[in-house]
């Protein structure tokens, strides 16, 4: 069949050369229309109970992370200028489309009384003139514990914004252009005034992490070609090697962006990694097929028959090769996440789509190219590495003790490492600690106690039970805000009781003492007399935003900390039964919901979908084995010099600190695809030798030195390639670079020396 297939490339050759410039030109223009993508990426099935749970709450009370926050701190906060920049640039914020809402302590709010009409007005009704105003002002403002803790700290001074933004504008790109605006605002203030500002929240954390994704994108792009580009010219000093193997790639990343284009797919922070991977995974398709060319060159000097050898020969070993790159990606399409889904679909199509582009570019670029000089022919088939050959050759005949033993003492220390790895994940930790996203959101967090939602949603079970038996549900709400103060993770609540609270200061005259939730026959009265039901009414609005229609559910609201996976697992174990106290016997059901859990179920997801992913692509790598080879102790065992360099990347993980969490996690099932590779090329030489009469150690020297050189050059290739990611400001992507890189590199010496050294103790069974 092979021999069939290299013919009909060969003969057909401008036919093809017209597809591939066809396909490149077609992929190329659907990629113009991909875009990034500006929601939250779901990593949770909707099956989940976590996901379930926060999808209810969004259609209840629309998403939870629309609040951009903005903070600073100075002693000069009440100052005349200070506070009339500030007052400036509150108005400008709030008269941009798509903001909904902005709160500040020049835009703030109180409730009044006339009789039994209420109503709510601006506390600061004009911009200041002078500081005998601002002064009026502040003692107003300090004198509303409504907003201690949400929009000011009076024991820091410190004070921040609260912009509220549309939905719909903060799902699209108009999100970027909107946030990019409201901090040239808060440039320009902080300029005039000489103070820092932070900003934090969800929008402002999900624009800067996307811009960083989009610039990186292109980065490493440059960055893969160029490094691995100078890899394969230091190999094999050969730039027609180089612009071939460029040539291929860049068909290939057309190929990546036109596919995500087509499936209505958008760039994330994993399928923003697929075109650049595809540059290093794709240039080892082209060295194993080069280097088979020069090698029959070398023998025969037969142009046509040596580019016939090589689609035969490499053509399947290739083909299986790349199907266990791109099972090692697809497996993540079992997840049921839509984030993995995604990026495991691409990736597994685009890894097959270079293996055609190569097999098909390379011999017919080859075909046209003229033949190598007997010198430059010596340099492209590696003769400095023979000598290294030669050696593992020996090691594998003669000292297959010692290598077991060195292997055996590896894989323990590495195993040891293992247990010492953590499983912990933060919403900003993929980020440097200097970063300025990372910074301010941890000023937000020791000013404010966090800027990541939190909810707690409470369902009375019927019709306006929120307000039935004189208010119960109300009077256990604030029992429940009273436990959740006990826990410095999370700030001041938001709730329809904070806004009883202050409706009820009012009530009795505006004094802060009355900021509390009044006696069952107040509130009762204030109930009947005040519009907190829900019914529409100048007022309304500060109530509604806590209760669904029917007046059935109510919540809580909270920004918390980014206290990392485990911490938060601590905390939600110590919080449930207390909060399940607090509603015994009402028969209320109280679900806690929010971003920041759904983060923390999406880790625990991801660990359990790893080692489910990685069983799975060892089981379909396995069967596919079986489709070449007949002997399962060898299948079996052949795994080995895959899974043994997945043992080793684990336990640098662990002794170097680096934890699991959504970014890292992915690296397993990748590098097993990868470190099959090599297994796969070295197994169909070994059986191909056999095939020819070779005795099982005659076959074993003909492998090494026949895939030896390919093996070598693919590793440093691919590592290289890999590594360039270690300069990523993601540091889950900067980790997943070093990692693989780390694990090709161990994977090569495993397929070159324990591979074959399996293979001589079990040289009774034939593949």
């Amino acid at each position: 069949m092979w021999s069939a297939i290299a013919r009909t490339i060969l003969s057909y050759r401008l036919v093809w050369l017209g597809f591939l410039v066809m396909l490149t030109g077609v992929m190329a223009y659907f990629g113009t229309r991909l875009q990034l993508s500006y929601q939250i990426a779901r990593v949770l099935p909707l099956s989940d109970s976590t996901q379930f749970q926060y999808e209810r709450f969004k259609e209840r009370f629309g998403a939870d992370g629309t609040l951009m926050v903005i903070g600073w701190q100075s002693d000069r906060w009440f100052d005349l200028p200070v506070y009339q920049g500030w007052y400036q640039m509150t108005e400008q914020v709030g008269k941009l489309q798509g903001v909904r809402q902005v709160l500040s302590s020049a835009r703030m709010f109180n409730l009044q009384r006339n009789d039994s009409t209420w109503g709510i007005r601006p506390v600061v009704t004009r911009m200041p003139q002078t500081q005998a105003e601002v002064d009026s002002l502040k003692t107003q403002v300090l004198s509303l514990p409504f907003y201690e803790g949400l929009l000011i700290n009076p024991a820091t001074k410190a004070t921040l914004m609260a912009i509220t933004f549309d939905e719909q504008k903060l799902n699209s790109r108009a999100r970027i252009e909107l946030v990019q605006t409201i901090r040239e605002y808060g440039k320009a203030f902080a300029e005039k005034n000489n103070i820092e500002l932070h900003y934090s929240g969800l929008p402002s954390i999900r624009t800067e992490v996307m811009k960083k994704v989009s610039g990186e994108m292109k980065l490493f792009m440059g960055l893969a070609a160029a490094f691995t580009g100078l890899m394969v010219w230091l190999l094999f000093r050969s730039g027609r090697v180089v612009w071939l193997s460029m040539t291929v790639v860049a068909i290939g990343v057309c190929v990546a962006v036109g596919t995500l284009s087509l499936l209505g797919y958008e760039i994330t922070l994993l399928t923003g990694l697929i075109p650049p991977l595809l540059i290093v995974i794709g240039v080892p398709n082209c060295v194993f097929l080069i280097n088979k060319y020069h090698e029959e060159l070398a023998e025969h000097g037969d142009k046509q028959r040596a580019l016939e050898v090589m689609i035969r020969q490499i053509g399947l070993s290739a083909l299986l090769a790349n199907v266990t790159t791109a099972i090692g990606f697809g497996v993540f399409y079992f997840t049921n996440s839509r984030l993995l889904m995604e990026f495991g679909v691409v990736a597994a199509i685009c890894v097959m789509a270079v293996y055609v582009v190569c097999l098909l570019m390379v011999p017919i670029l080859l075909s046209y190219l003229p033949v190598p000089k007997a010198g430059q022919l010596q340099t492209l088939q590696g003769g400095r590495w023979r000598g290294v050959l030669s050696r593992v050759d020996y090691w594998v005949h003669n000292r297959r003790g010692l290598v077991y033993g060195l292997v055996t003492v590896i894989t323990v220390l590495s195993s040891l490492g293992m247990f010492l790895i953590r499983v912990e994940g933060y919403v900003v930790d993929d980020l440097p600690k200097n970063d300025p996203v990372y910074t301010d959101l941890r000023f937000i967090e020791q000013q404010f106690k966090g800027a990541l939602p939190l909810e707690v949603m409470i369902d009375t079970g019927e019709p306006n039970g929120v307000f039935a038996e004189a208010g119960r549900a109300l009077y256990k709400v604030r029992a429940l805000e009273r436990v959740m103060d006990d826990y410095p993770e999370f700030s001041k609540p938001r709730s329809l009781v904070d806004a009883i609270r202050f409706g009820y200061q009012t009530y009795r005259g505006g004094n802060p003492k009355y900021y509390v939730l009044p006696p069952a026959m107040e509130l009762k009265k204030m109930v009947g007399d005040a519009p907190l039901t829900g019914k529409a009414s100048a007022t309304s609005s500060l109530a509604q935003s806590f209760l669904d229609s029917s007046r059935q559910i109510t919540r809580v609201s909270y920004q918390m900390a980014d206290v990392g996976s485990i911490r938060m697992q601590e905390v939600l174990g110590s919080l449930r039964p207390r909060i399940d106290s607090v509603f015994a016997g009402t028969g209320y059901k109280v679900s806690l919901t929010g971003h920041s859990l759904v983060f923390l179920q999406s880790n625990d997801y991801l660990l359990g979908n790893l080692y489910e992913s990685l069983l799975i692509a060892i089981i379909l790598i396995a069967l596919v084995g079986m489709v070449l080879f007949r002997s399962i102790p060898i299948i079996l065992l052949s795994k080995l010099p895959c899974l043994i360099p997945l043992v080793v990347t684990a336990g640098i993980m662990g002794y170097a600190g680096i934890p699991f969490k959504p970014s890292t996690i992915l690296i397993f099932s990748i590098a097993f695809g990868l470190a099959s590779d090599g297994t796969v090329y070295f197994l169909t030489s070994y059986r191909r030798q056999l095939q020819l009469g070779l005795e099982p150690p005659v076959a074993i020297s003909a492998a090494i030195s026949e895939t030896g050189i390919s093996l070598i050059y693919t590793a440093l290739i691919l590592a290289v390639g890999f590594a360039v990611f270690a300069a990523s400001s993601f540091g889950g992507t900067a980790a997943l670079g070093v990692l693989v890189a780390t694990t090709v590199l161990m994977a090569c010496l495993t397929n070159l020396v324990l591979l074959p050294a399996l293979l001589l103790t079990l040289k009774r069974y034939r593949v």
